[in-house]
């Protein structure tokens, strides 16, 4: 397998991202259907792995899993004018089905606050009813002109949280609970992404929404991706779909309601932290294959005795290592180690005649490429090894995307500086603006607020646009 089949990133940034989603296999275009990709089993693997990670989490804090219907009556998305406002260009509608005209059409879901909605109209009567704390996990869709593999197309995979509160107090805790200790804890500790948790602004908030949450991370390129996002819907779905309780008082009070998702993004964004040139980098937590062990061999005897050491060598691994043997005889060594790297397997364990007969095996870090990260180890101890050099990877590769966006972040005080700063990283400002400003610089930058940081600093400042004196801070980048 050649090297030099990743476009470097320094040459075209764009063209490296799809080079790694092609060699290491992750997807391909769905060609016959626009928009759609075909995730592949190694793209599937690690979005499975995410599913389970995310959702430990996400019943620990108190949720049960449903599942709704994916035809949604589109009667439905019209009730709520800001919803269809949001979604209107992006969905597509089924209007003719078993070889006749629907009375009524069905839009395929792009999100499911609508149907979700009608149904806790019925099943919440009373206060003892709440709260109501369900998650999904399932396709959507939105109908994109310009899709981009995992980052942006018309059919994705997510989940989507959906719970009902009493009063507001209760959903905005939820909706920071849910970005807190799901999302940004999942993000830092399993995908090794450093994210800045954030409220978004009016303009660029859900539409419906109370108040938007999200998660941003900074890609490799400086721009910032929004990695996951938690709505406070205030009372305006319940509302639109009745969705009420009597309290104790015996008086019928509107629900307060929250969303949340994050959907096969998180691939992309996993590849645009940690891969290089060479392919896909994964953190540990999250390789569906840690580690992979090439046997080397040239004679059926010399095989023989190498795979005789290699099965008592990865005896003690059962239960404890996500591992997987290489032993096709029909590809080279070197081929293999390509084939893994470019995958970004975190461990290569490389046993040949040499090393059975010295009790030793060679290791290769994935997150230290050629040489560099590359040892002769001890088969003695070799497990509690790769455990510790797992660990050892995962907690490198979060402080090296943090060093990353510390280096291509800076505070900026005039829009001058704001203007340069976009075109590297994330530019953090004061700011006293009106949604009209912020379409004003997005017209002249293509940068917009990512979001206002929930850790704001304690000295006052000028706004970067309007000069007005203001203590909010926020964040301004350039985005996928």
């Amino acid at each position: 397998m050649p090297k030099d089949v990743i476009t470097p990133r320094a040459t075209d940034y764009n063209q490296w991202y799809l080079d790694i989603v092609r060699e290491a296999d992750l997807a391909e275009s769905a060609e016959v259907v626009r928009g759609c990709i075909v995730v592949k089993a190694t793209g599937w693997g690690i979005w499975e792995m995410m599913q389970r990670e995310l959702d430990d989490r996400i019943k620990a804090t108190g949720h049960a899993n449903v599942q709704f219907p994916l035809l949604i009556p589109k009667s439905f998305i019209m009730k709520e004018a800001e919803h269809v406002e949001g979604f209107a260009p992006e969905v597509a509608e089924v209007t003719r089905a078993g070889g006749e005209e629907l009375a009524e059409p069905y839009v395929v879901r792009p999100t499911s606050e609508t149907i979700i909605g009608h149904f806790y109209s019925r099943w919440i009567r009373s206060y003892r009813d709440l709260p109501l704390l369900y998650n999904q996990w399932c396709n959507v869709m939105r109908w994109e002109l310009r899709t981009r593999p995992f980052l942006r197309t018309s059919e994705f995979w997510w989940q989507e949280g959906h719970t009902a509160h009493a009063t507001e107090a209760e959903a905005e805790a939820e909706t920071l609970k849910i970005l807190h200790d799901v999302y940004a804890d999942f993000a830092e500790q399993v995908m090794a992404v450093p994210v800045i948790r954030g409220l978004k602004t009016e303009k660029e908030k859900f539409p419906g929404a109370l108040r938007s949450y999200c998660i941003e991370a900074m890609m490799q390129d400086g721009r910032a991706l929004q990695a996951g996002t938690s709505h406070n819907l205030g009372q305006n779905f319940a509302r639109a779909f009745d969705i009420t309780y009597t309290d104790q008082n015996n008086t019928v009070q509107h629900c307060w309601t929250t969303s949340w998702g994050v959907s096969t993004r998180l691939i992309g964004a996993l590849i645009m932290t940690h891969s290089d040139d060479e392919g896909l980098v994964l953190p540990p937590r999250l390789a569906p294959t840690q580690v992979v062990v090439v046997p080397i061999y040239k004679s059926p005897e010399e095989r023989a005795q190498v795979l005789e050491a290699v099965a008592r060598i990865t005896g003690p691994w059962h239960g404890r290592l996500r591992y997987r043997i290489d032993d096709r005889d029909n590809l080279t060594p070197g081929f293999k180690f390509n084939e893994w790297e470019l995958k970004g397997v975190p461990l290569r364990v490389e046993v040949g005649p040499k090393d059975v007969e010295k009790g030793s095996v060679a290791v290769a870090r994935r997150d230290l490429p050629g040489r560099a990260g590359k040892r002769f180890v001890p088969q003695a101890g070799l497990s509690e090894h790769l455990v510790a050099l797992l660990d050892e990877m995962q907690g490198g590769l979060f402080q090296r995307a943090l060093q990353f966006r510390a280096e291509r972040s800076a505070v900026v005080g005039n829009y001058a500086e704001l203007q340069q700063q976009v075109e590297r990283g994330f530019a953090w400002a004061y700011w006293d603006g009106s949604s009209e400003d912020e379409r004003h610089i997005q017209e002249q930058t293509r940068a917009t607020i990512r979001c206002i940081p929930l850790d704001q600093p304690e000295a006052p400042g000028r706004c970067v646009y309007t000069g007005r004196e203001t203590r909010q801070q926020v964040i301004f980048a350039r985005a996928y």
